[in-house]
């Protein structure tokens, strides 16, 4: 049954209409982005199926490559496409949120930021979030990527590349694709030459977290490791 033959009450635009947009459930929200179904199909049961291809997870669904959601029956290139820039809108506007914070008052603001832009990464990534003077957010950007190591993540480049963004404290992050947020040994060992390194160059490190899948991103700061 087409959508429009529903009681008005059920419709997820006249529910978000009626109650807000909260009190809709993820798979009502795409309908009615998604606008129209396929033979046989609504536009909520598509949007059920794309999330369920996605393990039913928001953040599997930002991340998947556009080519993959393009291959979804009833979405295409096109539907793909306003998904994929949806996702990146909304990205830009908590990395927005955080530049407005004088001193990144709100690190949940910082963790929502790097659970959509990291969780679900298909390998490790080193990410900072360079800073001024007043914590206000310069830019971020991915340094290094593939397996993470003190070898690998050179503490010169990072140096480098802080006094190049002017930067005077920088939050690191990285990745853990296993889904599995506690620190290793060598993420401990890396972040101290980090801090190390920054310092002698006037550059605070405020705090790295480790991202992995839904789950809260790990501060350093907080677990006393920083």
């Amino acid at each position: 049954m087409a959508i429009n033959d529903w009681p008005a009450r059920e419709r997820p635009r006249e529910r978000l209409i009626a109650f807000g947009e909260s009190a809709l459930s993820d798979a009502e929200l795409l309908a009615i982005y998604l606008r129209v179904g396929i033979r046989g199909k609504s536009a909520v049961d598509l949007a059920r199926d794309l999330l369920s291809r996605h393990d039913g997870s928001l953040g599997r669904l930002a991340s998947s490559p556009l080519a993959e959601l393009a291959r979804t029956p009833g979405i295409g290139m096109a539907k793909a496409a306003q998904l994929k820039a949806s996702f990146e809108l909304s990205r830009r506007a908590l990395t927005e949120a955080m530049n407005e914070r004088d001193n990144l008052a709100s690190p949940e603001k910082v963790r929502d930021w790097l659970r959509l832009s990291m969780a679900y990464l298909p390998q490790e990534c080193f990410v900072a979030l360079w800073l001024d003077a007043q914590h206000r957010l310069i830019l971020s950007e991915t340094l290094f990527t593939g397996t993470l190591t003190q070898a690998s993540v050179y503490p010169r480049e990072v140096v480098k590349t802080a006094l190049q963004r002017n930067a005077a404290a920088v939050i690191l992050a990285h990745n853990h694709p296993s889904g599995i947020a506690e620190p290793s040994s060598s993420d401990q060992t890396l972040t101290s030459s980090l801090r190390q390194a920054l310092a002698m160059v006037d550059v605070k490190l405020l705090d790295h977290f480790i991202v992995a899948g839904t789950a809260k991103p790990l501060s350093f700061v907080e677990r006393g490791l920083l």
